[in-house]
């Protein structure tokens, strides 16, 4: 199959023809479908084996930047806390335990820290014979007890399959933005911003559950992406035959089986049974695949396109995905299942007037836990009660208030850096030209999908908006900026579409295509540059304080 080799944009979503191409006198089957491929936007931008070596050596690149020194700091950073602790007692358990309480509480407003300090220093049983009520689903932290099961009491280890699934995703970010874009090079670029975004760094060296939501979400994107190629690929097949054949229906051929999007489908229940805000994403992305074959078939001159859409893709689109979710979902909860003390394992054997009836007693309790931790996710932390980082949507964008996971200074008598006052920090900041890059970006690729309607400007936004416009409805809630690490790669698609407009057509003039190189080349460099700054706070380097202020632009940033 050809491949897209261009460096710029491929040009918009060819417009739909007034009907099916007609099979005239000296026309075949072979002629009919590659004016119909032509017409749907293909040969689609299958990856030359250079993109994969362009992938490889971005993913070596993140890899670098996640890995080295990836134990320090040597101890439980912000929410990991709660995250390697319960990872860890799902191994020991299969579900999560309350932990041990200091001897003698702690003074009025200040947290037991007593079996932090246990487990930093190798004791790592700290768990009490209790259920702990913990109110986000498992898979984010099996995945963590994946990489603590080589070595429980090493920080290398408890933040191994955060590293992972973050070197992961910036490679699998080059082959997304080189099929979506249609330009090695604009994925390298892809590849290379998110590499070097701080969110993505932190995250990426911490075990929190945000990095496992977003590789999930991404790897069901780049999915759905494949298949949608596929699907266009196998539409004109079947389009052009039927009319050779005379037995085009007018809603179109079946497509049949389309096993990318039950992979997408299998992605996405892990999504969900990271965190929950997965379910915005499932919805967004079922709408979109279907949206993208309603629109093939209007493309191709299938006379009833819409009802075509809505009879023989919907419902496949709904089967391949939400089942298959929800069964993802279910199987994450399996240690939940198989323990008899799990938190509210019994609860509808002991509460048999409560409980939905028609619902198995496990089932039953599993349903009573969610409700609860529902109402918490509701409930807790208004901002009467707030976090002094808690941030509102309305600023992660512009990284208004960043995240800081853990800081050590003078006060805790922090030496060595060389000067009076040292500092460590571990500060979820985002790559300013990444983020406030992207910010201008989302403005053009909106532009470039209501006026010029390019269907990769709206695959960029979808999973974006799934990620992001949620929080807005929990602006009473305590929020960290750091959530915003789900849709981190998206922003970097916005970006690189928008560079890719600054680059210029591949058939534009030698000076045209210069000055375009040197633009986008020039926000690239500033990013790079912008990690070279940042780099200490976001991996605790031990730095004078003086620099760590000189890192700190905005009083909202400390």
């Amino acid at each position: 199959m050809a491949t897209v080799t261009s460096t710029a944009l491929p040009r918009r979503r060819p417009p739909a023809g007034a009907g099916t191409p007609a099979a005239g006198p000296g026309s075949d089957v072979a002629a009919t479908r590659e004016r119909l491929r032509e017409r749907l936007g293909l040969p689609h931008p299958d990856p030359a084996w250079w993109a994969w070596v362009v992938a490889g050596l971005v993913g070596v690149l993140a890899g670098v930047l996640r890995f080295v020194h990836l134990g320090r700091p040597p101890v439980l950073v912000f929410d990991e806390t709660y995250y390697v602790k319960q990872a860890y007692s799902m191994l020991l358990h299969g579900h999560e335990r309350d932990v041990v309480s200091a001897p003698t509480p702690p003074p009025e407003g200040e947290s037991d820290t007593y079996a932090d300090d246990l487990f930093e220093a190798g004791t790592l049983d700290v768990f009490l014979g209790t259920p702990d009520f913990v109110v986000h689903p498992p898979l984010g932290k099996w995945m963590i007890a994946a990489g603590m099961q080589l070595d429980p009491d090493s920080t290398f280890f408890w933040r191994l399959s955060a590293a992972v699934v973050g070197t992961l995703s910036v490679a699998l970010l080059v082959l997304v933005a080189r099929r979506l874009l249609g330009s090695t090079l604009l994925g390298g670029v892809a590849g290379i911003l998110l590499a070097v975004d701080g969110h993505h760094i932190v995250h990426s060296r911490t075990s929190l559950l945000d990095i496992f939501l977003s590789f999930w979400v991404l790897v069901a994107f780049a999915l759905l992406l494949a298949d949608r190629f596929v699907a266009r690929e196998r539409l004109a097949d079947r389009v052009s035959r039927a009319v050779h054949a005379g037995t085009l229906s007018p809603y179109g051929p079946w497509l049949g089986w389309r096993p990318l999007r039950l992979l997408a489908g299998v992605s996405l229940g892990a999504a969900c049974a990271t965190k929950w805000s997965g379910l915005y994403v499932l919805a967004a992305l079922g709408l979109l695949t279907v949206l993208w074959d309603m629109d093939a078939r209007r493309t191709a001159g299938v006379r009833h396109w819409f009802l075509g859409g809505l009879l023989r893709d919907s419902w496949p689109a709904f089967l391949s995905l939400v089942p298959v979710a929800a069964a993802v979902y279910l199987a994450s909860w399996a240690g939940w299942f198989r323990a008899d003390d799990s938190y509210h394992r019994t609860w509808a054997a002991e509460h048999p007037d409560e409980a939905v009836s028609w619902l198995p007693q496990s089932l039953a309790s599993l349903w009573e836990y969610h409700r609860s931790a529902y109402g918490f996710h509701t409930t807790i932390n208004v901002v009467d009660n707030s976090h002094p980082y808690m941030a509102n949507p309305w600023s992660w964008l512009v990284q208004g208030r960043p995240t800081s996971f853990h800081y050590q200074g003078q006060g805790d008598g922090l030496t060595g850096c060389g000067a009076e006052a040292c500092s460590s920090a571990v500060t979820s900041l985002g790559n300013p030209v990444v983020w406030w890059g992207g910010t201008l970006a989302l403005v053009v690729v909106a532009v470039a999908w209501l006026v010029r309607r390019d269907w990769r400007a709206g695959a960029v936004l979808v999973p974006l908006a799934a990620c992001y416009l949620p929080w807005f409805a929990f602006q009473d809630r305590t929020i960290f900026s750091f959530y915003a690490v789900a849709f981190v790669p998206f922003l970097v698609l916005a970006l690189t579409y928008a560079l890719g407009l600054v680059l210029g057509p591949a058939g534009a003039s030698p000076e045209r295509r210069l000055w375009g190189a040197v633009g986008a080349g020039a926000v690239v460099v500033a990013a790079v540059g912008c990690l070279l700054f940042f780099y200490p706070v976001w991996t605790a380097q031990l730095i004078t304080t003086d620099a760590w202020r000189l890192r700190m632009w905005w009083p909202s940033w400390v």
